[in-house]
């Protein structure tokens, strides 16, 4: 771990930074939405749009970073996001929030895909575990740190705004002072969905509905906040939960998913989370709300990186950096649909939708994932891969490199096991 932080302090400092600048952004729309008078199905529009955008900067990025390189592309998307930032409470219009949203997640996208690049160059065969578990802790404190920024200002004034603009162009100096060399961007062909289905069927229709889930809880969470009601500091803290039960239960799940039949653990999972969601729905109270956004988060967040996991239990080495284009294409699918459906949820029979919506995405996944341990035998524990975390905002950089990561494993599990 000593190892990593040295040679990579600086760009997770600055990975750090954007993190913290992306997570107040998306929650203080949410609450200025509502100051502004935005009905909840507009702010679901506009929460879309930053999906759609990530998924469009995620397959864009690459090929920008080829024309032009990594130092150029991350200057001119920075520019962009700051300024983003600060146009905002400038032009307060669904339509505005909605096109500045759709810049704003290609941007970051485009930022985070030439960040992790740099970070992948800059680890070892021996580091790469352990820098992918640095860099999801990174994200996780960030997003956290970033909901306590949110009590420092008044939502309805321009100085939040302000703050993620200065963090965001802060976070660039740590990575290009110190970042000497340009590493070579090499992108893997991306394997045909079809394909993709036809080796983990339950993957697939995992990470659509964690699509989904995933982006209810990103960006309606503030959204629904404020119209149960909640206090400013409520609010904070309460998206803050779904983070802080993400990160201290994916590791144990990890351990978990190593010893035993993933589909049996998925489907478990997915079915406390959905219990969660319940809870929101059933106590409506702060001790409630808390516990069902921890159990919510907690349980969702993981099960990501254990459908990666479990489809690269039926991959050839060499096919598993290949999966990762399309788990990000189905993923994000199901993120630009999220809030779409829980905001018109919501409209219908109020704020309680926020928890129906994921509720149905997480026991619809356990049912799933029930039905599939049906169809065919779980794989021997032994010939299991490697379980390695990655976040549902990972781009197909850091999932290609957790897929490296599986591949190497895979590969010195094979070479150290006796022949027969």
């Amino acid at each position: 771990m000593f190892q990593v932080l040295s040679s990579s302090w600086a760009l997770l400092l600055g990975l750090s930074l954007l993190m913290v600048g992306n997570g107040l952004q998306g929650t203080l729309l949410g609450v200025r939405g509502q100051i502004e008078g935005f009905s909840t199905f507009e702010m679901s529009i506009v929460m879309s749009a930053y999906f759609l955008g990530f998924l469009g900067g995620s397959r864009a990025a690459p090929e920008m970073i080829r024309r032009v390189g990594h130092v150029r592309v991350f200057a001119a998307l920075g520019s962009f996001i700051s300024a983003i930032l600060i146009l905002y409470p400038a032009f307060a219009h669904p339509i505005t929030w909605t096109l500045g949203r759709v810049l704003i997640g290609f941007c970051f996208s485009g930022v985070y895909v030439t960040a992790e690049s740099w970070l992948n160059h800059a680890a070892t065969n021996e580091t790469r575990g352990k820098t992918l578990s640095v860099y999801m802790m990174v994200q996780m404190i960030g997003i956290v740190a970033a909901q306590g920024l949110l009590l420092v200002g008044d939502p309805s004034g321009f100085i939040l705004f302000i703050i993620p603009s200065v963090l965001v162009s802060i976070s660039f100096a740590p990575i290009l002072l110190s970042i000497s060399p340009t590493p070579a961007f090499e992108r893997t062909a991306p394997m045909s969905l079809r394909r993709l289905f036809q080796v983990s069927p339950l993957s697939c229709v995992g990470v659509f509905l964690l699509g989904g889930a995933f982006s209810a809880q990103f960006g309606m969470a503030a959204v629904y906040g404020a119209e149960a009601g909640l206090s400013l500091k409520q609010i904070s803290l309460f998206i803050a939960t779904f983070y802080i039960g993400a990160t201290l239960s994916q590791y144990p799940l990890g351990w978990l998913s190593d010893r035993m039949d993933r589909r049996r653990l998925i489907m478990m999972v997915a079915l406390v989370g959905g219990i969660g969601a319940v809870i929101g729905v059933a106590i409506n109270n702060q001790i409630g709300l808390m516990l069902a956004a921890f159990m919510v988060g907690g349980m969702s967040n993981p099960l990501y990186s254990l459908l990666i996991s479990y489809a690269n239990d039926f991959l050839e080495v060499d096919d598993m950096a290949a999966a990762s284009g399309g788990m990000i294409f189905i993923n994000g699918l199901g993120a630009i649909s999220g809030p779409l459906v829980t905001g018109w949820i919501m409209t219908v029979i109020g704020p309680q939708g926020f928890w129906v919506f994921i509720g149905a995405l997480l026991f619809a996944l356990a049912l799933y994932a029930l039905y599939r341990m049906t169809q065919r035998p779980a794989p021997s524990v032994a010939d299991t891969s490697s379980y390695a975390p990655v976040m549902m905002s990972a781009t197909s950089v850091a999932l290609e490199a957790a897929q490296e990561w599986a591949a190497e494993n895979a590969e010195d599990d094979e070479k150290d096991t006796p022949a027969a």
